[in-house]
């Protein structure tokens, strides 16, 4: 039997991916916005980037879907914690196996599913860092480093994430990469700037996958070949630290403050 699963799982190509959920949350009105498409190619980039033996399809698919039922700015608690478990009950009616839907309900640790699927941890680092670098309406935006920051000694200082310590390896990769002609631009704050400057999501999508991603993609291959007998192996990011003691507290302490300020605001 043909579903909307088999359909979109068995369309390899990520741009006419985008484009069929797209049309979908037209028609079914579920959450699809810009920040999908961020996210989605910073899982692109981080798979692209390290060999994790992991299904590119079925994670670049999930990051696309995995906030389906989502609601936008929500500041109801039942809301923020319920919303990746209906959406995967929504997505076992699209025909999606219960696996693929296990791997959309993880995205957040709400549901205390245990154990955790590979694929959910990478869902979770994009959707977490996507989320923190991108403005909203009570912050402006962090910085990666900020960022980096806060997820690992906030955010999951108490959860296990197989792949944490690979991501930040790759965000401080992307943060050594200049996009611009003649200022310089590093690739997250590029990333960051077309989606402010874009309004419509198609527009955005366009801008991603026709410009953005053939360049990025050229520059990290030729950085990670620089880098890649230092980056990536398990033993140089494992007795390394990936920031001074001083470093951490002085970005948490930022943090902080500016939530104190937003807050009395």
């Amino acid at each position: 039997m043909d579903t909307f699963a088999n359909y979109i799982l068995s369309e390899k190509n990520l741009a006419s991916k985008m484009e069929i959920v797209y049309y979908l949350s037209k028609r079914e009105k579920i959450f699809f916005d810009k920040s999908s498409i961020l996210k989605t190619e910073l899982a692109r980039l981080f798979l692209n980037c390290n060999k994790l033996e992991l299904d590119e399809n079925i994670v670049l698919t999930a990051c696309l879907l995995c906030n389906c039922k989502k609601i936008q700015n929500s500041k109801k608690l039942e809301d923020i914690q319920l919303y990746a478990i209906e959406s995967a009950n929504y997505l076992e009616k699209l025909g999606f196996d219960k696996r693929f839907c296990k791997i959309c309900e993880e995205v957040n640790r709400y549901s205390r599913s245990n154990p955790r699927e590979k694929e959910s941890d990478v869902l979770e680092l994009v959707e977490q860092f996507g989320g923190m670098i991108l403005d909203r309406p009570e912050r402006i935006g962090l910085e990666p480093d900020e960022a980096l920051v806060l997820l690992i000694h906030k955010n999951l200082k108490n959860q296990y994430n197989r792949y944490i310590h690979t991501f930040a390896q790759f965000i401080n990769m992307l943060e050594e990469i200049d996009m611009g002609e003649f200022v310089e631009v590093k690739a997250l704050k590029r990333l960051v700037k077309m989606f402010n400057e874009t309004p419509e999501l198609t527009q955005f999508i366009k801008k991603v996958v026709n410009n953005y991603e053939p360049q990025i993609d050229k520059l990290i291959s030729k950085k990670y070949e620089e880098i890649k007998n230092e980056m990536f192996e398990e033993k140089v990011y494992n007795n390394r630290p990936l920031f001074t003691e001083e470093t951490t507290r002085k970005i948490l302490k930022n943090i902080e403050q500016q939530t104190s300020k937003n807050s009395a605001s």
